[in-house]
């Protein structure tokens, strides 16, 4: 489904490369043949997976802010890339509650300036072919519906996060309308897509206040791992089943154009919305070691949505999109991850090795 000949050698602008998210895209990029310039912060966790797999040996490193347009405008022009891909955000809802200005500064001014950075590059006849902005689930008026959303459905966000979000899906629109929409001239047409997913698990996620890291953390320590919201449904999905849309649908948009513009959602399967309680046991008996949880009651505790699913049918028809691993796989996936971390095995190939056995839809490490 991924087509490695339409990545060689093609020059690829992406944001957020030293994240979680962005270190697994850049690794399946360069394992490809593309050439990744990236441009972020430095990792914010120590460990992080972007200095485990020696990232920086794979492709070219800048260190910048996303809110600082000039440096941004003139990295992207130097790169003169054929796609970028916009990653860098602040993208914790609870960090939002306590800096909501930051992440209004980051995720909706960064998205104001990757696109404006874009537009510049055109006028300068830099030929960009797809743009990808990266915004999440959480971009919809969440009603605590039962069904999953849809492209189509209202935004919205009850908290800084949340709206930030949707006010990047709003940016992005406008510029894509007034922009790059072609009808004027021809030659200004961009394939620009907005990608939204659920929450996304892997190997090397050592995020502050998410589940999966602190079982991680908690597990790797013998400590007790300490949970909130243990009935709330979430869409939980391996890193690689969204990255793996982002890069059939850039290739659509730099081979058929704005036909494939607009938003697009990469979201789990129905079976793998489960609450944060199976999560957590889940992920422990597969540990195979003593492990314990407790339910934190916590009185400073933020409004968090209960439930939350999103509708992929859009994908699934238009772009042949299909999960690959299920949540019992992924979980499995994490696990062996971490195992090898512990052992300190080569962190770079190990992680190469699982997006090998993903793409080829073999079970590599059940069969050691």
């Amino acid at each position: 489904m991924i087509n490695k000949k339409f990545w060689q050698g093609k020059k690829v602008f992406l944001t957020g490369h030293t994240g979680f998210k962005g270190t697994w895209l850049s690794l399946w990029l360069a394992s490809m043949g593309a050439e990744v310039t990236g441009y972020a912060l430095t990792p914010s966790t120590d460990p992080n997976l972007y200095h485990l797999c020696r990232l920086d040996e794979m492709l070219h490193s800048i260190i910048g802010d996303i809110r600082d347009r000039k440096k941004l405008t003139n990295a992207l022009i130097t790169c003169n890339p054929d796609v970028v891909i916009h990653m860098a955000a602040q993208p914790l809802v609870r960090t939002s509650y306590i800096d909501p200005v930051e992440t209004y500064e980051i995720n909706t001014m960064g998205t104001v300036n990757i696109l404006e950075a874009v537009r510049q590059a055109r006028q300068k006849e830099v030929n960009v072919q797809g743009l990808i902005i990266v915004t999440t689930d959480k971009c919809y008026e969440n009603k605590e519906w039962v069904w999953g959303y849809r492209e189509s459905d209202r935004l919205g966000g009850y908290d800084p996060y949340s709206s930030s979000k949707a006010c990047t899906e709003i940016i992005t629109s406008a510029y894509r309308n007034s922009y790059f929409n072609g009808q004027s001239n021809e030659q200004d047409a961009l394939g620009v897509a907005t990608v939204r997913a659920g929450n996304v698990i892997g190997g090397g996620d050592w995020s502050n206040d998410r589940l999966i890291p602190d079982c991680i953390k908690a597990m790797l320590n013998h400590q007790v791992i300490s949970i909130r919201n243990p009935y709330s449904i979430r869409p939980w999905q391996h890193v690689l089943e969204p990255l793996k849309g982002y890069l059939m649908l850039a290739s659509k948009l730099v081979t058929e154009g704005s036909a494939y513009s607009g938003a697009w959602n990469f979201g789990s399967d129905e079976a793998d919305c489960k609450p944060v309680r199976w999560i957590v046991q889940r992920i422990s008996e597969k540990w195979e070691g003593e492990v314990s949880y407790l339910v934190k009651d916590d009185p400073s505790a933020v409004h968090e949505a209960t439930f939350l699913k999103l509708d992929s049918s859009k994908a699934k028809s238009e772009l042949g999109w299909r999960q690959t691993w299920d949540l019992d796989q992924s979980l499995d996936r994490i696990v062996e991850w971490t195992k090898a971390y512990e052992k300190k095995e080569n962190m770079r190939l190990f992680s190469l090795q699982q997006i090998h056995d993903y793409i080829s839809g073999g079970d590599h490490y059940n069969k050691l």
